[in-house]
C-alpha cells in the first residue's frame, strides 16, 4: 500500500521554494531561507521532503556541486550548465529531446525512456577568462 503524504505548512514551504527560486538550490540553501520562518524545521526534515519531491517527480536533481545535490522545481523539459569553477547552475532552453528520444526507443525496443536530461559543464561568463 501506497503511503500518502500529509499535508503540512512546512512541506509546502520547502516545495514552493524550490519552485519559485531560479538558483537551483540545495537542501541547505533551503533550509537557511525557511528557518527564520519555522524555527522547529530541521535539516532532515528539508532533505527527507526533498528526497520524497523528486520520487514523486515534483521537482529534479540537476546534480552536485562541492558535495551538495541542487534541485530545479521547473520539470519542463529544458538543459542545465554547470560552472565548473564558481558552481552556478543556469537554465539553457533548448531542443526538445522527443525525437533522439524517439529514435532511442525504436532503436532500443525492449527500453522506454522517461526522461532525457542535457548538463553542460564549463564556465560561466564570470568564470571564463578575458
Amino acid at each position: 500500500m501506497e503511503k500518502r503524504q500529509n499535508y503540512s505548512r512546512k512541506r509546502e514551504a520547502i516545495l514552493n521554494t524550490v519552485r519559485h527560486t531560479t538558483t537551483h538550490p540545495s537542501a541547505e540553501w533551503v533550509y537557511h531561507q525557511l528557518k527564520p520562518l519555522y524555527p522547529d524545521l530541521s535539516l532532515a526534515t528539508v532533505y527527507r521532503n526533498l528526497a520524497q519531491f523528486k520520487k514523486d517527480g515534483i521537482i529534479v536533481s540537476v546534480g552536485t556541486v562541492n558535495g551538495q545535490e541542487h534541485f530545479d522545481g521547473d520539470i519542463t523539459p529544458h538543459h542545465h550548465f554547470i560552472c565548473k569553477k564558481c558552481g552556478c547552475i543556469l537554465d539553457i532552453p533548448g531542443p526538445s529531446t522527443a525525437a533522439i528520444d524517439a529514435l532511442f526507443t525504436l532503436k532500443h525496443t525492449a527500453l522506454t525512456v522517461e526522461r532525457c536530461e542535457v548538463t553542460y559543464y564549463g564556465l560561466c561568463r564570470q568564470c571564463k577568462p578575458e
